[in-house]
């Protein structure tokens, strides 16, 4: 599959065959993919959960407003940001580059997220975000049909997996054979209204 058609042909699904499981294989595929996402620094902070605990995942559901994907989808991912590994040896996120050249960036990793709380949060969530993005296309290539979600309770879920203090939640993505298929998009915007050359009027 191209990746324009699988950009085409992904759809948010939120009704799936329950009784399908993908295989390990199949799992590990995806996951692999996904770790190819780009990060800041190539810090690599993202953290999958992958709940295969059918009773975790029914906890889960309760805290998500009873969204029957939750359970439902082969796989629940709970994508997380570990927003201090920037300082947990960061040098191993440039083992294979010039010492140089690893130096340097592991200085500018200290430099960088040093007392900037914020800049941790977001980079957490910006690279959340294209790993996800990474998981649903590679899932689409797969036959598989997706789902991104913040339709949960951040604090609660975070209990639920024990989630680290120095950890934050940024999505979920499930992962599944659908039921049915996805309804024709709702509305797209036109091109000339979300494109802007050079700046705003």
């Amino acid at each position: 599959m191209k990746v324009s058609q699988a950009i085409n042909e992904r759809r948010s699904v939120k009704s799936y065959d329950p009784s399908h499981r993908m295989t390990e294989a199949e799992i590990e595929q995806l996951m692999s993919l996904a770790m190819l996402s780009p990060t800041a620094f190539n810090i690599q902070h993202w953290r999958f959960v992958v709940v295969t605990d059918p009773v975790l995942r029914h906890q889960i559901r309760a805290v998500s407003w009873n969204q029957a994907q939750v359970t439902d989808a082969s796989l629940l991912i709970i994508l997380t940001a570990d927003l201090k590994a920037w300082e947990k040896d960061p040098a191993r996120y440039w083992v294979h580059a010039p010492k140089q050249a690893s130096d340097y960036l592991v200085q500018a990793i200290h430099d960088y997220y040093t007392d900037h709380a914020q800049a941790e949060r977001d980079e957490g969530m910006r690279s959340g975000g294209m790993a996800a993005m990474t998981l649903m296309l590679a899932a689409k290539e797969m036959g598989y049909d997706t789902c991104p979600m913040d339709g949960f309770d951040f604090d609660a879920v975070g209990k639920l997996i024990n989630l680290p203090a120095d950890h934050v939640p940024v999505m979920f993505v499930v992962v599944g054979k659908p039921l049915e298929a996805a309804k024709p998009r709702s509305g797209q915007l036109p091109l000339n209204e979300v494109v802007i050359y050079n700046r705003f009027e």
